[in-house]
């Protein structure tokens, strides 16, 4: 009986299938590629290949972002293993920093490309983690967000604010992404683009309530 292979081996059919996908799925849009591109770019000849590996487009989307998101827990890790108690500057520059890693791979800026696709469903609204970040670090980060803010805006306006501000980042970046990848001159560098970035945030997060 054939086992599916768990994606740990980069040569792995799976493994080739998610790096196919991160390309023509950024590429030609999430909802938009034909499956049957993803796996003749992964160099495979069963038609069935995403079927038989990820069950669906769904799946397979899913095993991309899983993957993403591994770089990212491991990149904030090594920048802010404990979010709790840090000042807003410093929680917002630890996670935009860390999202920033993705730019420096084409792989990265791919999946920067996807995530702007797929809505915004971090859960912060609810206080309920999505599933993909549920016992995460990032999601501890997210929720350590709202504490500098308790004095500044009631808790509706809170998370509003909160999860605005993460579709931004993520939409900033994946222009940068494009740019990059387009090899579309940038009106700044990359560290000025990701401070200014920062700041637009946390102007965000503390403006005025109306």
């Amino acid at each position: 009986m054939a086992t599916k292979s768990t994606g740990g081996d980069s040569g792995s059919t799976r493994a080739l299938l998610i790096r196919s996908a991160e390309r023509v799925f950024a590429a030609r849009g999430v909802h938009g590629a034909q499956l049957r591109e993803v796996v003749r770019g992964a160099g495979q000849a069963n038609p069935s290949a995403v079927q038989y590996h990820f069950g669906s487009r769904e799946g397979l989307l899913d095993a991309v972002m899983a993957e993403r998101q591994r770089r990212t827990e491991q990149a904030l890790a090594e920048r802010l293993p404990k979010p709790e108690g840090r000042s807003l500057g410093e929680l917002l520059r630890a996670l935009v920093d860390a999202e920033s890693t993705e730019l420096s791979t084409e792989r990265g800026r791919d999946c920067l490309r996807i995530s702007t696709q797929v809505s915004h469903r971090s859960g912060i609204r609810e206080r309920r983690p999505h599933a993909g970040l549920a016992g995460t670090l990032y999601w501890r980060l997210i929720l350590a967000l709202e504490t500098p803010l308790v004095p500044l805006a009631p808790e509706p306006v809170r998370l509003e604010r909160i999860d605005l501000a993460l579709t931004l980042i993520g939409a900033a970046l994946a222009e940068r992404a494009r740019q990059l990848a387009e090899g579309e001159p940038t009106l700044s560098d990359d560290r000025a683009y990701l401070a200014d970035l920062v700041a637009v945030c946390t102007g965000l997060l503390t403006a005025p309530v109306p």
